[in-house]
C-alpha cells in the first residue's frame, strides 16, 4: 500500500491527485476515510474567502473514517482513547499546541499556536488515508451510521455556540441565515427547549427548510424591516441571536433585534472585519460574544443528540458524491439547494 489519492484545492480548480500513504507516528494513527462533509469553510477556502486559509489547500476536517493502524506511544497533551485498527473514528480536527495559556486552560480550541486539519494543513481528510494524533479521534457509537457519524463535527460548532450563549430555555431567539450551521444552530435550539425562536435568510427554499426544522417564523434577510418583522414575531427584543452569516448587514441586523441588553453570538467566520456601533454597546449592554469552534464536550453533546434521533441525518444530509466527483460536491454545497454535502471516499 503505496499510493492513494487525495484533493487538492487549487486557485480556480478542485483536483484528485495521487500522493503516497503516510506512515503513522509516534502517538498517531493511520485513518482510512469514508465519509467527509464540504464545510462553508471549505468553500469560503476555494473561493479565496477565508480569512486564515490560503490556496492552495488539502480539504477535509468533517471526517469519519476507519483506523487502519496505530503509532507507537502516546500523543502529546489529553489523553486519547484506546484505539484499535478496524475502529471507526471522527476527526476532532483543531490541533492545539498544548502548552499555551488557553490549552493549560482547557480550552484548546483557542490554542495560541493553533493548526487545523483540513484548513491549511498539509493533510485533509478527503484522501483515501491520513493521519493524526489519536487524542484527535473519537470513537464513534455503533448506533451511529457513517453518514450520521459525519454530522458530529459540523454540528459540534452550534452546540458550543449555544452552550457559550447561556440558558437558552424559554428565551426568544433569532438565527440569522439558514446553511448548514443555522439550520444546525436551530436544531440544538429546539433539544435545548428555547422560546419562540426565528430564522432569517434571503433564500425562499432554505427558508422553508427552516420552518419545517421547528422554526416559528421564517424572515426574507432582505426584506425592507427584517429587525421590525423579527422583534413583531418574538413580542419584543432577541434574547439572543446566533449571526451564523458574519457580515455586515447580519451584524447590524444582529445587534438591532438584541436591542436592548440582549446577546449577538457570532458564528458563522467573518471573511472580513466589520464595524460595530459602539455607543450602542456600550451604552444598551449589548453582549457580543464570539464562539470558536468546539471542545470535547461539544462533541459528547453532538454524538447524543444524533443518537438520540434528536437531529437526523435525513434532514441534514441532501447529497453525496464519490471521491472522484469531489469538484461535482463543492459545486453542489455552493448552489444554495443543499444542506449538507458529504464526499464518500
Amino acid at each position: 500500500m503505496s499510493g492513494m489519492r487525495r484533493v487538492v484545492v487549487h486557485p480556480g480548480r478542485i483536483a484528485v491527485e495521487a500522493a503516497d500513504v503516510p506512515a503513522p507516528g509516534p502517538g498517531e494513527a493511520l485513518v482510512r476515510a469514508l465519509a467527509a462533509g464540504v464545510c462553508g469553510s471549505d468553500l469560503h477556502a476555494a473561493h479565496g474567502r477565508h480569512p486564515f486559509v490560503s490556496l492552495p489547500y488539502r480539504p477535509g476536517h468533517e471526517v469519519v473514517g476507519i483506523v487502519e493502524a496505530v503509532g507507537p506511544g502516546s500523543p502529546p497533551g489529553r489523553a486519547a482513547e484506546v484505539l484499535e485498527a478496524g475502529q471507526r473514528v471522527i476527526v476532532e480536527p483543531d490541533l492545539p499546541c498544548w502548552t499555551c495559556k488557553m490549552c493549560v486552560s482547557g480550552r484548546e480550541n483557542l490554542c495560541e499556536n493553533l493548526q487545523f486539519f483540513g484548513c491549511g494543513y498539509p493533510q485533509g481528510g478527503m484522501a483515501d488515508y491520513f493521519t493524526l494524533a489519536t487524542n484527535r479521534l473519537h470513537a464513534v457509537p455503533s448506533e451511529l451510521d457513517d453518514h450520521t457519524a459525519a454530522l458530529i463535527e459540523p454540528l459540534s460548532t452550534p452546540v458550543h455556540a449555544v452552550r457559550l450563549a447561556g440558558e437558552v430555555a424559554g428565551r426568544s431567539v433569532a438565527v440569522l441565515g439558514a446553511g448548514t450551521i443555522g439550520l444546525f444552530t436551530l436544531a440544538v435550539l429546539r433539544a435545548h427547549g428555547a422560546g419562540k425562536v426565528v430564522v432569517t435568510d434571503p433564500n425562499p427554499g432554505k427558508r422553508a427548510r427552516a420552518l419545517g426544522l421547528g422554526a416559528d417564523a421564517a424572515i426574507d434577510a432582505r426584506g425592507p424591516d427584517v429587525t421590525g418583522e423579527v422583534r413583531g414575531v418574538l413580542g419584543g427584543s432577541a434574547d439572543v441571536v446566533f449571526d451564523c452569516v458574519a457580515i455586515q448587514s447580519s451584524l447590524d441586523q444582529a445587534i438591532a433585534m438584541a436591542d436592548k441588553g440582549g446577546t449577538v453570538v457570532v458564528v458563522g467566520v467573518p471573511a472580513a472585519a466589520v464595524t460595530v456601533p459602539l455607543p450602542i454597546i456600550q451604552d444598551h449592554q449589548i453582549r457580543i460574544q464570539g464562539s470558536a469552534t468546539y471542545l470535547p464536550a461539544d462533541y459528547a453533546e453532538s454524538a447524543a443528540l444524533l443518537a438520540a434521533g434528536t437531529v437526523r441525518k435525513a434532514d441534514f444530509v441532501t447529497a453525496t458524491r464519490p471521491l472522484d466527483q469531489v469538484a461535482e460536491a463543492f459545486e453542489l454545497a455552493s448552489s444554495g439547494q443543499h444542506v449538507k454535502v458529504l464526499v464518500t471516499v
